[in-house]
């Protein structure tokens, strides 16, 4: 009987210390995990989706512009009239792009809500926070490993999402989305802006979480600030995240042949010596009249190169991190002040 006791103990111990090896993360990684596995597993296989089919439409897309030119892209933006190439494309590809790039819009928000939002604010909820407060780690490394490993998950799913279709948006962004890289979808869809919008969108959900301490409020208010943020984004940060380049053009002359893929912004009357006056000026009977009086003998296209996009979305993205890592410090703060 002993010897039989001695075994299974010995088996049991064995076992006990054999399961944990299986696994990659252990202790609070592990626990973390457990706890939000659906929503972080849903993430990884969505990753693993949308790259997929970014990858196998990248091969048709070239495919398609190896068929019509090398030029393909070049010709639809400089020949606006001829419809043919455009509607081709449309037909192909261009409902798949604007709704993947959508997709990625949506994944910031998705991330804030569902993740974000539920991380702490569940635990309070439930009272489990009490527990682990009276175990060997404390609530400091338990937040630290809490906030680490979604945010991690998050950063590179967005990586990921965010290249494979910037990888397949490139060669042909003369034509997708009729070529509006920044109005369309691509400034926000490509890059490193989706990233730096999901982990800042993820960090005010978590903070919103601690705060209100409920899960279904706290995602409500979430998905009310992303909202809020969307415009705010669209409307007063985006277009001043670069300069404004500006074309003159005589009065009376047809309109300027703006850059290749370039984004017109704004349009102006303007004098010789550069003033800028709006385009309703001078529009009654005696508009004539009235622009010489002004001096009005110019018309000016404000616009933005496609070769600003990538420093706007830098710009930009380096903004969102910076307030992440305000809220994640607001986090850490507000937890070492008070107990969750």
């Amino acid at each position: 009987m002993t010897t039989t006791g001695a075994a299974t103990t010995a088996a049991t111990t064995t076992e006990t210390t054999a399961a944990p090896s299986r696994t990659l993360l252990r202790g609070l990684p592990w626990l973390v995990w457990h706890r939000h596995r659906s929503f972080l597993r849903l993430a990884l296989l969505a990753t693993v989706a949308g790259c997929a089919l970014f990858v196998y439409q990248r091969f048709g897309l070239m495919d398609f512009l190896h068929v019509k030119g090398s030029s393909a892209g070049t010709q639809a933006a400089s020949h606006p009239a001829d419809e043919q190439l455009l509607n081709e494309f449309r037909n192909h590809f261009g409902e798949l792009i604007e709704k993947s790039a959508s997709f990625l819009q949506y994944v910031p928000v998705i991330a804030g809500v569902f993740l974000g939002a539920p991380l702490i604010a569940s635990e309070q909820e439930h009272g489990t926070l009490k527990l682990v407060s009276t175990q060997s780690a404390g609530q400091g490394r338990w937040l630290a490993v809490t906030l680490a490993l979604p945010l991690a998950v998050v950063t590179v799913c967005t990586t990921l999402l965010s290249a494979a279709f910037t990888w397949l948006w490139a060669p042909a962004h003369n034509l997708a989305m009729d070529g509006d890289w920044l109005v369309g979808g691509a400034f926000d869809s490509t890059g490193p802006v989706p990233v730096a919008k999901a982990l800042f969108l993820t960090a005010c959900g978590i903070a919103i979480g601690m705060l209100i301490k409920r899960v279904v409020p706290a995602m409500a208010v979430t998905a009310l600030l992303a909202f809020v943020f969307s415009v705010i984004w669209a409307e007063k940060v985006r277009d001043h995240l670069g300069t404004l380049r500006s074309l003159s053009y005589p009065y009376d002359a047809g309109g300027p042949d703006l850059p290749l893929s370039s984004v017109r912004i704004d349009e102006w009357l303007s004098t010789a010596g550069g003033k800028l006056y709006g385009i309703g000026t001078c529009t009654g009977a005696d508009g004539d009249a009235c622009r010489a009086k002004l001096g009005i003998v110019n018309r000016t296209t404000q616009y933005f190169d496609y070769g600003q996009m990538p420093g706007m979305q830098w710009l930009g993205a380096g903004i969102l991190l910076a307030l992440t890592a305000v809220v994640l410090a607001f986090v850490v703060w507000w937890a070492r002040r008070r107990p969750l």
